[in-house]
């Protein structure tokens, strides 16, 4: 397993989580734009944040806007993302994923962590 996110867990509307995705791959995270998505029983994956390899410029899904942040540590091969007054309706599957895999980079996810699962209760 390449990228391993944690930080998922259930918690009351209105609360606050961080998710935290570890790139063990040597090399690459680096030079890889990054990004959560997350996928709720019955909906297709969506993105929700993704952020730019050099620059750490991020961009937001709408849903996320103003109560997401997503940042990287590139010396730690970790990217974040602080979840704040969260909803019931952000209930799902949250997914790492990198940009690159082996020599090929793209403005898609070309690797997937497992996920980790998000639970807002109202």
């Amino acid at each position: 397993v390449q990228l391993v996110e944690s930080g998922g867990g259930l918690v009351q509307a209105g609360g606050s989580l961080r998710l935290s995705c570890v790139d063990s791959r040597s090399g690459i995270f680096s030079i890889s734009a990054m990004g959560w998505y997350r996928q709720a029983p019955g909906k297709e994956r969506e993105l929700v944040a993704e952020i730019s390899s050099t620059s750490h410029t991020p961009t937001y899904a709408a849903s996320a806007r103003g109560r997401f942040t997503i940042s990287r540590d590139n010396a730690k091969n970790t990217v974040y993302l602080e979840m704040n007054s969260l909803k019931p309706e952000d209930t799902a599957m949250y997914y790492c994923a990198s940009y690159c895999a082996g020599s090929v980079c793209s403005d898609r996810p070309q690797k997937w962590g497992q996920g980790t699962q998000v639970t807002v209760s109202s």
